[in-house]
């Protein structure tokens, strides 16, 4: 094969390795999560209610300033409550705060429930989730430690 044409199939393969990274590109802020989320269900669903806990605000990355999570537990569509929910628990959708003001989601996770409490000085999430994402075939939920770090979650801990 000459030459020009490894080069033009090099170029190519470099092309399409180089194409998820664009699609990565920096997401829109959110001016508030909550409206944002209470929108896209009220188009999903004929009616859709929020319970008290479907948004939480809380500063997740210890930087002084307050994030969200959603609980799509707290979402009753069309009459059914929790309906994204299943037996590995419900979605979670976690936001931060950027400085200049907005949110970005940073993750998504399916859990039964979580503690926000103080570990060595830091909030960390201790979430319960199904046992398999700690790897075990038993009934009882699995304890994941986290800590959001630099935008991203950082597993602490499993048990």
């Amino acid at each position: 094969m000459p030459v020009k044409k490894h080069l033009m199939i090099a170029a190519q393969v470099l092309m399409l390795a180089l194409l998820p990274s664009a699609a990565l590109a920096q997401q829109e802020l959110l001016s508030d999560p909550e409206i944002y989320e209470m929108d896209h269900f009220r188009k999903q669903c004929q009616t859709a209610e929020f319970g008290s806990a479907f948004m939480t605000r809380l500063d997740i990355n210890n930087d002084g300033i307050v994030d969200a999570l959603s609980n799509h537990g707290e979402l009753t569509c069309d009459g059914k409550k929790g309906a994204e929910c299943n037996e590995d628990g419900c979605p979670y959708n976690f936001y931060l705060r950027a400085k200049e003001g907005g949110y970005f989601m940073i993750a998504t996770a399916r859990i039964y429930s979580y503690d926000f409490i103080k570990r060595f000085g830091n909030m960390v999430f201790v979430m319960k989730m199904h046992p398999r994402f700690c790897e075990r075939t038993d009934d009882k939920p699995c304890e994941m430690t986290v800590r959001v770090r630099g935008g991203r979650f950082v597993t602490i801990s499993k048990k």
